[in-house]
């Protein structure tokens, strides 16, 4: 939080809203969809929305599968994942022709995408605060996009599929969905126990010390069985030091800083809390942003 909130230029501003993941991105979402804000004001998303994120994704793919030995070897990737971005970098990936043998979607407790996987049930619940913050997700963006490709690409039948989810908070995946999705992708679902025992498991037999989001993956990437001559790769995605107290607790060390974010926590914060109401995050981004030329 603090790489954000500790920036001082006079054109950032941050925002701590009242609610959840899902609660925020469903307004950037409903703010994209905003007539009178998209005529006004230029308006982007740096996070797995915006497709550029996902083409920067879909580089370490092909870079890793070339130093294993692609596109002679086929290679297999866990991917600890809340939002489906990563992951489904992964799958544009293969779609362009990597031979990716297995994409393993590695999930929290917060496990929407384990269950829709295994069962076809993508229904939401309540959010578990985990240590694993960035998976403490119900409503995943890119999964829709995968849905999408495995449905046949009909848009009018997706958004007719997606409309129903937005005011049941329930679906069931279609066959050609379910499917299509098991041609590449499974799934495996860690609780917290199961994320410090990777993370000791990770600094007693590897030397590593990472983060509980990678811990995720590399639990997923273990219970998965695969042939053996069959590399799998599991992705990290966060450095330790941002989660010691999780990592403290798994091993015994607390990770320090990188030199070059050493004061982080000397810094000075700055944000400003809203109340999770569409109109009241959109009055302060007006009050604030300047009018596209």
């Amino acid at each position: 939080r603090r790489q954000m909130t500790t920036v001082r230029a006079p054109n950032v501003h941050n925002i701590a809203i009242e609610g959840s993941f899902d609660d925020a991105q469903a307004m950037v979402k409903r703010m994209f969809g905003d007539a009178e804000m998209t005529s006004r004001y230029n308006i982007g998303a740096v996070n797995s929305i915006n497709w550029a994120r996902l083409m920067a994704q879909v580089v370490y793919y092909f870079a890793s599968a070339l130093q294993l030995g692609a596109p002679h070897r086929q290679v297999a990737y866990s991917v600890p994942t809340g939002n489906f971005g990563d992951v489904f970098a992964g799958y544009v990936a293969a779609q362009m022709g990597l031979p990716i043998a297995q994409l393993v979607v590695a999930t929290n407790v917060n496990d929407i995408l384990h269950r829709a996987l295994s069962d076809g049930d993508y229904s939401t619940g309540t959010v578990t605060p985990t240590d694993t913050p960035s998976m403490d997700i119900q409503v995943s963006s890119n999964f829709e996009r995968l849905l999408f490709d495995c449905g046949g690409r009909d848009g009018a039948a997706m958004a007719e599929q997606m409309r129903g989810f937005e005011a049941t908070k329930t679906m069931q995946l279609s066959n050609s969905q379910r499917e299509g999705a098991s041609d590449l992708f499974t799934s495996v679902r860690a609780d917290q126990q199961q994320v410090l025992q990777a993370l000791r498991w990770a600094h007693e037999h590897a030397g590593e010390v990472i983060d509980p989001h990678t811990a995720v993956g590399l639990h997923a990437a273990r219970e998965t069985q695969l042939d053996q001559s069959t590399p799998m790769v599991t992705l990290a995605t966060a450095h330790p030091a941002k989660f010691p107290d999780a990592v403290e607790r798994a091993t015994g060390l607390r990770p320090n800083l990188p030199t070059r974010v050493g004061d982080l926590f000397a810094r000075e914060e700055a944000f400003s809390e809203l109340p999770g109401e569409y109109d009241v995050v959109r009055d302060f981004v007006t009050q604030h942003a300047s009018p596209a030329a």
